[in-house]
């Protein structure tokens, strides 16, 4: 492709409304351009990257056995009806109604419309286990878009769905699918990781997100630096505390602590750790006030307490609940001669001689210890892991704090989908078996701005080589110089027929201009054809990555290049 005929409209300037770098790089170089709010063009390059991460997508899900299918934008609302989620789903579902006042919605996944495929056609057990995925656009009505592709409104996903006739055809595909998603991403030159992860709105009971680690990712992350766990900041798991060390217990004693409400004022005003404190906070879960005790230095893990209490609605108490059961303002909460139901994290249960809100305005309890003064009904991990924190998994390992951008994300789902949409089949003995599912999805954009955003410098992007626009840039210091032409052209001519995706920057531009630019775009290889080098039978071959030049000579340019880009992609 030649740069002369091609659209690349560069910016100079930063755009105001992007915030994070691949928002601001994927404007600057040319990439997308705004139409709505969460809404973008895909422009010619940025194209190119999303085209060739389908074709990674693609290749891998092929390579493990699913089936390409089409499913459409719009979703009838009965299917979602059927599945419970119409209701359920919130305003990020775009709902619309046709000429016939018919109401539909605009998919931002799929498992209702394939799961009504499956019913329709899979009858025996003997037609799985069956894959199937799609390259759609998805759209979800986010309140708040932002961060150009990272959270869009409409945007590209690969989602796949996994049927099988029992949990364990349905753990195989999973572990299919986990490895795949490891090889997508691993062909796309990112480095990442598979952290488990919170099912959240998809249902289902075991998921994993894979994280493109970046210092400016959205989620946190925690991995062990001894072992392969990883998870995400709402899923990532405490070490249980080993038996507490001997302590005498010392007597409760009542603290006048005027105005101090918050741990970190309590703590300043006794001169001790936030450690040597413990917070109650007041939730009401499905309608029942319930109280919730943590060390002080530790951050509620509000998805694991939904979890534990089994609730599916849970909030702060107002100060009008917390002052009813507590017999206290907000601030001086504590556990002891609570009427209410008391449930602990498992750091609290290692605590002896700790501070306490003493249930009273202006008043702390000192020396409060659990089983004497105060006896949870449970104890269990409700926390946020915190860096340092020993890993559940192995012995000696250590949990290490990440930032990560989602691009992927796997989950088992069971029968959630199958048993609620009646899709069933015959087994083996001729009985009536509800499917088992799975599914699997990527995003596509976001995994090109997720490249973005761990592969940067001063001077723009710095693509990975497989996911690239073009591989190599031929930058000619002068067109208007014949032999500098015709030597830039017959490798132009030359790399094309090795299969090379090369751009022939042609344009009577300035050197600086031009060198500017195919930084600012990353593309990972650059050939400078200036005359000096053509007179001496020599061109350089600059990597983007490394900055690092070699000088080649022309005949053997080709060949250097080509083997370059093997290697990147191997």
């Amino acid at each position: 492709m030649r740069y002369s005929q091609y659209f690349i409209p560069t910016l100079k300037e930063t755009p105001a409304d992007a915030e994070i770098i691949s928002h601001q790089l994927m404007l600057r170089a040319g990439l997308i351009r705004k139409v709505a709010s969460g809404i973008y063009n895909y422009l010619p390059l940025g194209l190119r990257t999303i085209r060739k991460v389908e074709a990674i997508v693609r290749a891998e899900m092929d390579r493990a056995g699913a089936l390409e299918i089409l499913m459409p934008m719009a979703n009838p609302a009965e299917l979602w009806q059927e599945s419970g989620r119409w209701e359920k789903y919130g305003k990020e579902l775009l709902r619309f109604k046709d000429r016939k006042e018919a109401e539909f919605c605009m998919g931002p996944t799929h498992e209702e419309v394939v799961t009504d495929i499956v019913r329709r056609e899979v009858r025996s057990y003997r037609q799985m286990p069956l894959n199937l995925y799609q390259i759609q656009t998805k759209f979800r009505d986010e309140i708040r878009p932002r961060f150009g592709l990272m959270r869009g409104r409409e945007f590209i996903m690969k989602d796949a769905y996994s049927f099988d006739v029992n949990e364990a055809g349905a753990i195989a595909a999973y572990d299919k699918m986990y490895q795949a998603y490891r090889r997508i991403f691993e062909r796309c030159g990112l480095n990442f990781r598979a952290v488990e992860a919170d099912s959240g709105a998809i249902g289902g009971n075991y998921s994993h997100e894979f994280m493109v680690l970046a210092d400016s990712g959205e989620d946190a992350i925690v991995s062990c630096n001894s072992c392969q766990y990883a998870a995400n900041i709402e899923k990532a798991e405490a070490r249980p505390p080993g038996a507490p060390e001997h302590c005498d217990p010392r007597p409760l004693e009542k603290v006048v602590t005027p105005g101090q409400r918050s741990i970190e004022e309590v703590s300043t005003f006794l001169g001790i750790a936030a450690s040597e404190t413990v917070k109650c906070l007041i939730f009401v879960a499905d309608g029942e006030p319930v109280a919730v005790l943590l060390r002080g230095d530790h951050e509620l893990n509000e998805i694991k307490l939904s979890k534990v209490l089994g609730a599916s609605e849970l909030a702060l108490a107002d100060e009008a609940l917390v002052s009813k059961v507590t017999n206290a303002p907000v601030g001086f909460a504590g556990p002891i001669g609570l009427s209410i139901r008391v449930i602990a994290d498992l750091a609290v249960a290692g605590l002896r001689n700790v501070v306490v809100g003493g249930n009273a305005a202006d008043l702390h309890l000192k020396n409060a210890n659990p089983g004497r003064d105060f006896t949870p009904s449970l104890y269990a991990d409700l926390r946020n892991v915190v860096h340092d924190d020993l890993c559940p998994r192995c012995q000696g390992g250590v949990l290490e704090m990440w930032r990560g951008v989602e691009v992927g994300h796997v989950f088992k789902l069971g029968t959630r989908y199958s048993e609620a949409m009646k899709a069933s089949f015959l087994d083996n003995d001729g009985k009536e078996q509800f499917v088992y599912m799975g599914c699997y999805g990527i995003g596509i954009g976001r995994t090109a701005a997720a490249a973005i955003e761990q592969n940067h410098d001063a001077g723009g992007i710095i693509w990975p080589m497989a996911i690239a626009p073009f591989e190599v840039i031929v930058t000619m210091l002068n067109p208007n110089d014949e032999s500098v032409r015709t030597t830039a052209e017959a490798l132009y001519t030359e790399l094309q027929g090795l299969g090379v995706d090369v751009l022939l920057d042609d344009r009577d531009e300035r050197a600086g201009s031009k060198f500017a630019d195919a930084d600012l775009i990353g593309i990972p290889l650059r050939v400078t054809v200036g005359a000096r080098g053509v007179k001496d039978g020599i061109l350089e071959l600059q990597e983007r990555r490394s900055g690092e030049k070699d000088l080649v000579a022309i005949a053997a340019m080709a060949a250097a290049v080509a083997e370059k880009v093997r290697l990147a992609k191997a």
